[in-house]
């Protein structure tokens, strides 16, 4: 009888480029009984193995066989777990080590350059201190390349790490042997510039600056690659934070002692104040109020609670007092479900294979392969060794990667750069590869289509009541609650009729309305229901505009006094000024836009309606929305998702493209790939131009890239070009990457009265 599977994720350092995780799955997977995906983005393997054939010291060992580490993930609740980890985190910078190499490597390698590449600076035994200078860039700062390919070279395997490496170390060995062994050591040495390498030159010239310029170029490139991942997994801890840090345990005797959320044990009871977090998810014994629910379930109005009626972590408690009964803790939460979504969405998201990454499996080898061959062909030509070696660096140095490393971190600088200008935040190049084919966007409705708070949009009255009056006694009535539709009258009365008159005897009705005097009237506000308890009935006028407002999902709100019912006000989640136009740019590009939330159909339906999104999925939970998202990718389309808030973030990982409003939760904007900082739903379809416009730029940089390269490897090979004439050459590569890159500055976005570039 097979034993149930168990589940890991083993953290992996050591990878440098998406090659090696897949050749760690291949590792992982030739063990008997193993299921592997490795992440390069996350450095992580999610890995299913079965315990009777394999033990977690056999993952960690095939790991490591290819060349890289893993640990075992730390228990949960262990001493130095996740609190630890933040806190180490928070100290320790792991890009340090790579910036610290890049600024040393800058501050040595620029006058190495400009000692070499203009005559008038060298003055006599130049040539010495640009070997001083630039050895601790090609063996220190350089380390971790010449690492990789040592690991490489054992595995038998070549990646760009593998070039780099032989490139650079290449082009310092002939400057060390040309130094010390050749003329370029002589006082008054200078560099000449031959177009054509003299078959019977000597070993007069050094190309240092050639190493050096490459090493920090590349390095450059890998430290803002590392920035850009760093936060790959910070979803998780944004959306644990959310969670209640302390809470108030009530004891048998009735006296409350604060302690933190890691004491609380399921059957405890627990006090939770107005405005307080619900510390875990449980059952209300005691009191009645409301309860913002929007962050988990993306209810725009809170939800009344009482006794016996179960709540959930990390809501808020915008009522009155509560005591609540923990019937779940830790990993049994909502909120901790919610993490294992976002967790599971992002693993099961394919590492993207960089173009320069897969070409290198062949490039690499082959370029070796030239240099060598454009080597032993010249000696067995009779040619001297100094000319035979001179094509074989030639090779090596108009091969090396400098352009294939900037190709795809300068335009990721310069586009993201303007889209920060535009409030347009694009975190890394896993996120481009995804808006080129993107054919669907699914719009989560409260607070990203609609503006998330509820407000007045409609006065009926009855015949012969003046609609201001209307507004004046209710909204005076209104102004003595807290709840958000009482909020909404009563700022629409503040801002039509000014100062409003204070309540007396002021009474809130829970789940049913409000009621107090109001200027001497006897005023009552609230459901139907509640008037009925006085005795009143809705006419027939108010009755069909009650109707009306609820056939098209809106709240609608009796009110009467002095014993009668004369107006019924309307409150909606309205839907943002922008959001129509933005749906029509978002058509434009050629997405079908779908409005998904939590609301009721008959909400969700009116409010698609109203900005022009033809597909509504209505009343889904927090999990089924990321079942959507998956539901609409089995059926073969490529899936942007677009929303705001703690239950928007499983589906936001889950998605091609996560798109948060920047106005929205910290955990939202950590699952997701784009960031729109304004909150304007037009900025949705502006960040996936934009992200197209710097996905085009990489691949042209990519392709110029190899262009130079492959177009001059054959005349260095024939003894047609000088290594510095490759240097030359491989540096214009640079410039021209960097300058098509800066293209990008000229973006502009596509709304109506945008300000600042538009």
């Amino acid at each position: 009888m097979s034993t149930t599977p168990e589940q890991v994720d083993l953290p992996i350092t050591g990878m440098t480029c998406a090659s090696c995780a897949n050749r760690i799955e291949r590792k992982l997977n030739k063990l008997d009984g193993v299921q592997a995906s490795v992440n390069y983005a996350t450095e992580k393997a999610a890995v299913s193995f079965d315990p009777e054939h394999v033990s977690a010291e056999d993952l960690l060992k095939a790991v490591e066989s290819a060349g890289y580490t893993a640990t075992l993930p730390a228990p949960a609740g262990a001493d130095g777990g996740a609190g630890a980890a933040t806190a180490a985190g928070e100290d320790e910078d792991p890009t340090r080590p790579l910036r610290n190499r890049l600024i040393w490597s800058a501050l040595l390698s620029l006058p190495v350059l400009l000692l070499s590449m203009i005559p008038a600076l060298q003055f006599d035994n130049w040539q010495w201190l640009a070997w001083n200078l630039a050895t601790p860039v090609v063996l220190w700062a350089a380390w971790p390349f010449h690492r990789a390919a040592w690991a490489n070279l054992k595995h038998a395997t070549a990646t760009m790490d593998t070039l780099i490496s032989v490139g650079t170390l290449a082009a310092w060995t002939w400057s060390v042997v040309a130094l010390f062994f050749g003329d370029a050591g002589m006082t008054g040495m200078r560099m000449g510039f031959d177009l054509v390498p003299d078959r019977s030159a000597a070993l007069d010239h050094v190309y240092f600056e050639v190493a050096a310029v490459v090493i920090t170029f590349i390095l450059g490139g890998r430290y803002f690659e590392a920035r850009a991942k760093r936060k790959a997994g910070a979803a998780l801890s944004a959306l644990l934070e959310l969670g209640a840090k302390d809470v108030a345990i009530l004891d048998a005797d009735g006296t409350e002692r604060r302690v933190r959320i890691e004491e609380l044990n399921v059957g405890d009871r627990f006090v939770v104040r107005p405005g307080e977090k619900v510390a875990t998810d449980g059952v209300v014994v005691e009191g009645s109020s409301a309860v913002d629910q929007s962050l988990l379930t993306g209810e725009s109005i809170p939800v009344e609670k009482a006794p016996g009626d179960d709540v959930v972590g990390a809501t808020v408690n915008v009522g009155g007092r509560l005591v609540v009964r923990a019937t779940k803790i830790g990993t049994d939460t909502a909120l901790a479900q919610i993490a294992k979504l976002v967790s599971d969405a992002q693993t099961g998201k394919a590492p993207v294979q960089r173009l320069a990454d897969r070409v290198s499996g062949v490039f690499v080898p082959i370029v070796i392969a030239i240099a060598a061959g454009a080597l032993g062909f010249w000696l067995g030509a009779g040619e001297s060794a100094a000319f035979a070696f001179t094509a074989a660096v030639a090779v090596l140095i108009i091969a090396c990667p400098c352009a294939l490393g900037l190709a795809t971190p300068t335009a990721l600088l310069v586009g993201t750069g303007r889209g920060a200008q535009l409030g347009l935040l694009i975190k890394g190049p896993e996120v481009l590869e995804s808006t080129r084919k993107v054919d669907t966007i699914v719009l989560d409705k409260t607070g990203t289509v609609t503006t998330g708070q509820m407000a007045l949009v409609d006065v009926a009255v009855a015949d012969g009541v003046d609609p201001e009056e209307a507004l004046r006694l209710v909204g005076g009535l209104e102004h003595a609650s807290e709840h958000p539709i009482a909020r909404a009258i009563a700022e629409a009365a503040q801002a039509r009729v000014g100062t409003l008159p204070a309540p007396e005897g002021f009474a809130n009705r829970e789940g049913l309305g409000v009621e107090g005097t109001v200027d001497g009237h006897a005023v009552v506000a609230g459901r139907p229901a509640l008037l009925a308890d006085w005795g009143l009935r809705l006419p027939a006028a108010l009755d069909a505009a009650r109707t009306a407002a609820e056939a098209e999902g809106r709240t609608a709100i009796a009110a009467a006094w002095d014993g009668e019912t004369r107006a019924v006000f309307v409150v909606a989640d309205t839907p943002k000024p922008t959001s129509a136009e933005a749906i029509r740019q978002l058509k434009a590009l050629g997405l079908r836009p779908v409005l998904l939330t939590g609301d009721n159909a008959s909400t969700a339906r009116a409010v698609a309606a109203q900005v022009g999104i033809d597909d509504v999925i209505a009343e889904v939970l927090p999990s089924e929305k990321a079942e959507v998202v998956k539901r609409l990718q089995a059926e073969g389309r490529v899936v942007a998702m677009v929303g705001d808030g703690v239950n928007d973030a499983p589906a936001l990982a889950q998605a091609d493209l996560g798109l948060a409003i920047g106005t929205g939760t910290d955990v939202a904007i950590e699952a997701s790939d784009l960031t729109l900082v304004s909150g304007d739903l037009r900025a949705a379809g502006d960040a996936i131009r934009l992200s197209r416009k710097t996905l085009g730029t990489i691949r042209s940089n990519l392709f110029w890239a190899f262009a130079y390269n492959v177009a001059l490897i054959p005349a260095a090979a024939a003894g047609f070009l000088n290594p510095l004439l490759a240097g030359a050459a491989m540096a214009f590569s640079s410039v021209f990457v960097v300058a098509n890159s800066l293209r990008l500055r000229a973006f502009r976005v596509q709304r109506e009265g945008a300000a600042g570039g538009s």
